[in-house]
């Protein structure tokens, strides 16, 4: 692993470590809230009237900041540093900051605020929830599936049901698939859509109530259900580290004592034309 290696780099490795100590994390988490509150005060105009000159640097000054954290980190771990996803993600959000925000690329300004999300890299306990959404989407893929087919199939029947006396919300496939939509969240779907159709089609509840029992709190638990189970599966590997990294730090040690035998058999001679 490239990462192991250049660990047994003394002034990579001491960089490595510097840049890891809690101090620098905590100031980093600092200056991350600092400039998520200017970004915030720059959409006041008479903020900006007030106080303009001073949150551009201000603005400019953390950034400088955040640019030469992402160098350390690329000259410390060098090739690596692309090889972890968050690494590539800080990459990315600080890069963006730099691109030239006049002519066409004006519109890039307002993604300077993407700066705030490196707070999921910096704490740990997000960093877990987001690892865990990420593990979760091919659960989440399948209950989706799920739930589209009971759309596709609940929107189908409305529409052939009600449509012709209700075209405002059944009248098409897509307005039965919105109507449903909105009946699935819970707004406002007993008094605006319900009682009127159940006016002219009296056993329609029955209908909506199996709809609201499949979709709503049936298949949307599931939903919950697979996320939660990913990020506890997500914490569980964090706090028994994984083999990987076991092998690593052993590696790490074998390196060490290597070089330590080879110092030992360097000095042997020495030592024997001496005696």
């Amino acid at each position: 692993m490239e990462l192991v290696r250049q660990a047994t780099v003394p002034w990579r490795q001491r960089l490595i470590a510097w840049l890891e100590t809690p101090l620098v994390q905590r100031s980093l988490i600092a200056l991350i809230l600092v400039n998520a509150v200017i970004l915030g005060l720059e959409t006041s105009s008479t903020v900006m009237g007030s106080w303009g000159p001073s949150l551009i640097a201000a603005d400019k000054a953390i950034l400088a900041v955040f640019v030469v954290e992402i160098a350390l980190r690329l000259v410390a771990y060098r090739l690596a540093f692309f090889r972890d996803p968050w690494s590539v993600f800080d990459f990315i959000v600080v890069g963006i900051a730099l691109i030239p925000t006049s002519g066409p690329l004006a519109v890039l300004r307002a993604l300077r605020v993407l700066r705030v999300l490196r707070l999921i890299t910096l704490v740990p306990s997000m960093k877990r929830v987001v690892g865990g959404l990420l593990s979760a989407l091919p659960g989440l893929g399948s209950v989706t599936a799920i739930i589209g087919i009971i759309f596709y199939v609940a929107a189908v029947i409305a529409t052939r049901l009600f449509g012709a006396d209700f075209p405002q919300w059944f009248g098409t496939l897509g307005e039965s698939a919105f109507t449903l939509f909105q009946i699935m969240t819970l707004e406002s779907w007993a008094m605006e859509i319900v009682r009127p159709v159940m006016e002219v089609f009296p056993l329609a509840w029955a209908f909506f109530l199996l709809f609201i029992l499949a979709s709503t709190f049936t298949l949307l638990n599931l939903f919950i259900a697979v996320i939660v189970n990913a990020i506890q599966h997500e914490h569980m590997g964090e706090a028994r580290p994984p083999a990987d990294r076991e092998i690593a730090q052993l590696r790490i040690d074998i390196a060490a004592l290597r070089n330590d035998l080879q110092s030992v058999r360097a000095s042997a001679p020495v030592a024997r034309r001496r005696g």
